[in-house]
């Protein structure tokens, strides 16, 4: 099998990922789309390569296989953050309908490519149903909780239970708070990354309690980021294996915390490519396979 992995935690052995070069495509396309789609400053694009490439070599350190999503004339800049417009299963891909219209054309160009890898689409999310990956969180091997929010409604997380019916036995609804509204980026994910089996990184203070109680009844121990790191997603942390994550620079209380529970950090510097987009490490990667 070259996909599958119904997992946060496992060993990443395949992973897919796009280079701005082919998501900003240039200067000119940066300065044309960055304030429309909500970014927090404008990107320079040749910092954004630099950064880009310290990335990629982290990646290619810790896993054996990296897939490139090529350049796509419908996608914009937000394509560079490939965990959002699919979600991979042991039994194939499950293609979404991204809840940003300006993401709309993601899901086909990523369903494109996953054809030339020979990855089977299990199904995709269609008419009115909105769903995101970043709202999608795999607790175990057969439990999925899903964030109801500004990018995933209520037809999307039907259209999800639907095509997971056979292979999920629980899907667990989480209601995502306004924050800062519509135009804003608050997936589930932004506010957990499972780390282990028992240990994620969690901001509590934007979790429901019933999911928060779920958790701990789980025998999953929180790492709680502080006030201070939230906006500069020290919640949003890849785990490339159990106890082994990526994560954003300038995050050292909770990078601390994460070390102080035996968990190796590894760091990239990411202004250009996360900060400004509100894209972290699990964004920018969309794992294939996990074992």
């Amino acid at each position: 099998m070259n996909y599958g992995g119904q997992s946060e935690v496992d060993a990443i052995a395949s992973i897919l990922i796009k280079h701005p070069q082919d998501a900003f495509f240039n200067q000119s396309n940066v300065d044309q789309q960055w304030e429309r789609l909500s970014y927090f400053g404008r990107p320079d694009y040749k910092a954004a390569l630099a950064e880009y490439e310290s990335f990629v070599e982290l990646i290619e350190q810790q896993t054996s296989e990296l897939k490139f999503l090529p350049r796509n004339d419908a996608t914009g800049l937000d394509s560079i953050y490939v965990h959002d417009p699919v979600v991979i299963a042991d039994r194939g891909a499950i293609l979404c309908n991204m809840g940003k219209a300006d993401r709309r054309g993601e899901p086909a160009a990523v369903g494109q490519y996953l054809a030339e890898l020979d990855i089977p689409v299990l199904g995709a999310i269609e008419g009115d149903g909105r769903l995101e990956g970043g709202d999608l969180v795999w607790l175990d091997n057969s439990t999925l909780a899903v964030g109801h929010g500004y990018r995933t409604n209520a037809e999307g997380i039907r259209q999800l239970k639907e095509l997971t019916r056979d292979f999920v036995d629980e899907l667990i609804v989480v209601a995502l708070p306004h924050w800062s509204g519509p135009r804003d980026v608050l997936h589930l994910m932004s506010l957990i990354s499972p780390i282990d089996y028992n240990l994620a990184v969690v901001y509590s203070r934007l979790l429901p309690v019933p999911f928060r109680l779920r958790l701990l009844d789980r025998g999953i121990k929180l790492v709680e980021v502080p006030d201070s790191e939230f906006e500069t997603m020290g919640c949003n942390v890849l785990a490339l294996a159990p106890r082994k994550a990526l994560a954003l620079a300038g995050n050292p209380l909770t990078r601390q915390m994460l070390e102080d529970e035996c968990v190796e950090v590894f760091e990239y510097r990411g202004d250009e490519i996360s900060l400004k987009g509100a894209g972290g490490p699990t964004c920018l990667t969309r794992p294939l396979l996990r074992r």
